[in-house]
C-alpha cells in the first residue's frame, strides 16, 4: 500500500466508521417518534432541525439560523465528513433531526449520522441491481429521505419505496411502486402529508407513463394514484380529470408511453390542503410524433394540485403546452407570500427548463408574472392574458433543425433554488446551455435507446466535442451563474458567475447569506443583498446537491453532499473530469472555529478505450453524421461546421431576460 492510499485508508476509518456503531439517546428516540405535519408546518419554531426536503412544506430552503452571517463566516471550516462508498453523483438534501442526520447516497443507500460528530449510527443498502442503471436516464442518484413518526422513507432507483426504523435502520415495510417490467426509475425525495407517502418516478425517455401516488405510512397499503397523462380511451379514464385531459391528445400516444413522469418537486400547502407537483416531458419529446394531429398534451409539463386525501385534481398551469424540448415543469416548487398589486397574495413560484420565471396565485394556478431569466429563443414571450407562451418559428425543427436556446439540459434543472423572505429574492442555480434540435431520422429506436424522437447526433452540447473546441464554445455560448432574482419585478438583481455548468443547489440563511457548491470543487458564501463571494472552501469533489443548516449544542453547522453526477456529467463528456468529478461522494459538515481539512481529490481512473469505428451500415447513422458534431444546422450529408455557430446565434434572435 503506497503512503498516499494508507493516508486515505486510515482518514476513512476515522470518518466513515462500519455500520450500526453508533446509539441514539432515549430523548432523541422519544423526539423522533413525534416528527409529523404539525412539526413541519411549525417548523420555524425549530430553526435548529431540517425536517423537510425543503425544510418546510413550503420548500423556500432558507434557515432562520444566524449565528453564522457576513461579519464571521470567514471563520468557518471543515467540523467533520463522512465519505460514501461510490463514485457516482451525489444529489441527496440532508434531513437534520434532533441532533441525527439522513442523507442518501447513490444506489438508494441510507445512512444515519450522529450531527455533531458526523459517526454512522446505521447503514441501509437496499441491493439496488446495479443493471437497473441502464434505466436510469441521469445517473444512480438519490434526492433523499423523509422522515415521520420515528420512520424513514425513500425511493430506491429500481422503483421501491422502503420504511425503516429511524433508530435502528431495520426495514419496517417494502412495497414496489411500478411494473418491473418497464424502465421505470425513482431519483426524487418523498414526502410525507397527513399520514401519506408520496412518491413519483421517471422513465418517460424510455416511454411509460407517469404518476404520482400516496401510501399509508404505517402499513405501505396504496391509497390513491393520480396518472399526469391518459391511457388508452378503449379502457377508460381513471378520473374525469383524465378524460377532459385525452380531449388535448390525437393519434394513439398511449403506445408511446406519454411521458409525463413526477421525477422531482412538490410542495404542499397545510392551509389550503393543496398538494403541489411538478410533471414531466413528453415520451417522446417531439410532439408530431407523439401526438401528431396536436393538442397540448395534459398534463406534460405542468404544475397539477391535487388533494392529498384522494389525489383528486384541483387546477393545473401549463408552463409549456404540447411540449417538445423536454422542459419539464419538475424543477423546484417554492411556495410563499408575495406583495402584488398592494396585497400579500399566496404564490406558488417556479423556474424550469423553458427560462422563464412563473409566479401564480397558488389557490386557483392564475398567473400572476411570467418573464425569462436566461436568453430563449423558443418564445418570445409569455401572454398574460392566456397563459401561454408565443412560440417563434425556432419552435419548430421538424424540417430544419434549430440551435435552440435553452436545451433539454435547462435554464434551471433539478438543482434546488431558495427564497429568502429577508431579502425577498430567489436564488437561481441558473444556465444557458443550448443545443441544436433536429427531427429523428430513426424511430421508433429499439426499446434500450431514448425514445425522444429527435436527432441526438446533433443535440450533443459542446461538452462533449472535446478540450479545445469546449474552450472556445463555453467562452461564446455556454454560461453559468448563480442568479439572484426578484419575482415581483421579474428581474435580475445580481449575478455570480461560473466557470462551468451544473453547479450545486442553494441555500440562503438568515445571517444574510447564500450557499452554493459548484462544479469545480469549491463550497461558497455570498452576501445575499449583492453577491459578494465572502468564503470559499475546497471540497475536492464537484457540488451539484444543495446544502441545509442546522443547529446542535448552540453551535449553527452547514452541511453539503460533494459528488458531481447527474444528467450534464453523464451526457456532456465530463464525468470523470478530474477536474470536476471521480472522487467518492462526502457529505460535508462545517461550523466556525472548525479547522477539518477535506479528504483528497479523485484518483486517475483507466483510459477509455477508443470505440471501434463505426460504419455506414450501423445502427444509429453514417460516421460523418456521428463524427461531427454540430450547433448549427445540418445539411443532407451531414452536419455544416462549427464556424457557423455565431451566424446560427445571430440569425436566430434571442429573447434577452430582464435587465439588472
Amino acid at each position: 500500500m503506497n503512503r498516499r492510499a494508507l493516508a486515505l485508508a486510515l482518514i476513512t476509518a476515522a470518518c466513515f466508521p462500519g455500520a450500526a456503531t453508533g446509539a441514539v439517546d432515549e430523548q432523541t428516540r422519544e423526539s423522533l417518534l413525534t416528527v409529523n405535519g404539525s412539526r413541519i408546518a411549525g417548523a420555524d419554531r425549530e430553526p435548529g432541525n431540517w425536517l423537510s426536503h425543503g425544510r418546510t412544506y413550503s420548500e423556500q430552503r432558507f434557515s432562520p439560523l444566524a449565528q453564522v452571517d457576513a461579519d464571521n463566516v470567514d471563520e468557518l471550516g471543515l467540523a467533520w465528513f463522512f465519505e460514501l462508498p461510490t463514485r457516482r453523483g451525489q444529489e441527496a438534501t440532508p434531513l437534520a433531526v434532533d441532533d441525527v442526520l439522513y442523507v442518501t447516497g447513490s444506489w438508494s443507500m441510507v445512512f444515519a449520522l450522529d450531527a455533531r460528530s458526523g459517526e454512522e449510527l446505521w447503514r441501509y443498502d437496499p441491493a439496488v441491481p446495479r443493471s437497473t442503471g441502464k434505466n436510469a436516464c441521469c445517473d444512480a442518484v438519490n434526492r433523499g429521505v423523509a422522515v415521520w413518526e420515528g420512520k424513514v422513507f425513500f425511493g430506491t432507483l429500481d422503483g421501491r419505496l422502503i420504511a425503516l426504523d429511524a433508530i435502528t435502520g431495520d426495514k419496517l415495510w417494502e412495497r414496489v411502486t411500478v411494473d418491473q417490467s418497464k424502465p421505470y426509475t425513482i431519483t426524487g425525495a418523498p414526502r410525507v402529508v397527513k399520514n401519506k407517502v408520496i412518491i413519483g418516478n421517471g422513465g418517460a425517455e424510455y416511454g411509460v407513463r407517469g404518476y404520482v401516488s400516496a401510501y399509508d405510512v404505517d402499513t405501505g397499503e396504496m391509497i390513491w394514484r393520480f396518472y399526469t397523462v391518459p391511457g388508452n380511451p378503449a379502457d377508460g379514464f381513471e378520473s374525469a380529470a383524465l378524460e377532459r385531459a385525452a380531449g388535448t391528445w390525437t393519434g394513439e400516444w398511449w403506445k408511446l408511453g406519454g411521458g409525463g413522469t413526477v421525477w422531482d418537486s412538490m410542495a404542499y400547502d397545510p392551509e389550503l390542503d393543496l398538494l403541489y407537483v411538478g410533471v414531466g416531458n413528453g415520451s417522446p419529446w417531439n410532439r408530431k410524433l407523439r401526438s401528431p394531429g396536436g393538442g397540448d398534451n395534459l398534463f406534460l409539463s405542468s404544475i397539477v394540485a391535487l388533494r392529498p386525501d384522494t389525489g383528486e385534481y384541483v387546477w393545473h398551469y401549463q408552463t409549456t403546452p404540447a411540449d417538445n424540448w423536454d422542459f419539464t415543469a419538475t424543477q423546484h416548487m417554492i411556495l410563499a407570500e408575495l406583495e402584488i398589486g398592494g396585497e400579500r397574495t399566496p404564490v406558488i413560484m417556479q423556474a424550469p427548463k423553458n427560462g422563464f420565471f412563473y409566479v401564480l396565485d397558488r389557490r386557483d394556478g392564475r398567473l400572476i408574472s411570467a418573464e425569462n431569466f436566461v436568453p430563449v429563443n423558443w418564445a418570445s414571450h409569455v401572454d398574460q392574458e392566456t397563459g401561454r407562451p408565443v412560440e417563434t418559428i425556432d419552435s419548430d425543427y421538424q424540417e430544419t433543425p434549430r440551435l435552440t436556446f435553452p436545451s433539454a439540459i435547462g435554464a434551471h434543472n433539478w438543482q434546488p433554488m431558495s427564497y429568502s423572505p429577508l431579502t425577498g429574492l430567489v436564488y437561481i442555480p441558473a444556465m444557458e446551455v443550448p443545443a441544436t434540435y433536429g427531427g429523428d431520422l430513426v424511430f421508433p429506436r429499439p426499446s434500450a435507446y431514448w425514445q425522444t424522437g429527435t436527432d441526438l447526433s446533433i443535440a450533443t452540447t459542446p461538452m462533449a466535442l472535446g478540450p479545445d473546441i469546449e474552450r472556445s464554445l463555453i467562452r461564446r455560448l455556454i454560461k453559468s451563474y448563480l442568479l439572484a432574482w426578484d419575482p415581483v419585478r421579474q428581474r435580475a438583481v445580481w449575478r455570480v458567475a461560473h466557470e462551468h455548468p451544473w453547479n450545486g443547489g442553494v441555500l440562503s440563511t438568515a445571517g444574510g447569506l447564500v450557499f452554493q457548491g459548484d462544479a469545480m470543487g469549491f463550497f461558497s458564501a455570498y452576501r445575499a443583498s449583492d453577491g459578494e463571494r465572502l468564503w470559499q472552501a475546497p471540497a475536492n469533489n464537484g457540488i451539484v446537491a444543495a446544502p441545509i443548516s442546522y443547529e446542535v449544542d448552540g453551535d449553527q453547522y452547514v452541511a453539503v453532499l460533494a459528488g458531481w453526477g447527474g444528467s450534464l456529467a453523464l451526457h456532456g463528456g465530463a464525468a470523470n473530469d478530474p477536474a470536476v468529478g471521480g472522487a467518492t461522494g462526502r457529505l460535508l459538515v462545517y461550523r466556525l472555529g472548525a479547522a477539518g481539512q477535506p479528504p483528497p481529490g479523485p484518483a486517475p481512473l483507466p483510459a477509455i478505450p477508443e470505440p471501434p469505428e463505426l460504419t455506414a451500415d450501423d445502427e444509429l447513422g453514417t460516421p460523418e453524421r456521428l463524427g461531427v458534431v454540430a450547433l448549427g444546422e445540418r445539411d443532407g450529408g451531414g452536419c455544416r461546421s462549427l464556424v457557423t455557430v455565431e451566424a446560427a446565434v445571430a440569425a436566430q434572435g434571442l429573447r434577452r431576460s430582464a435587465s439588472m
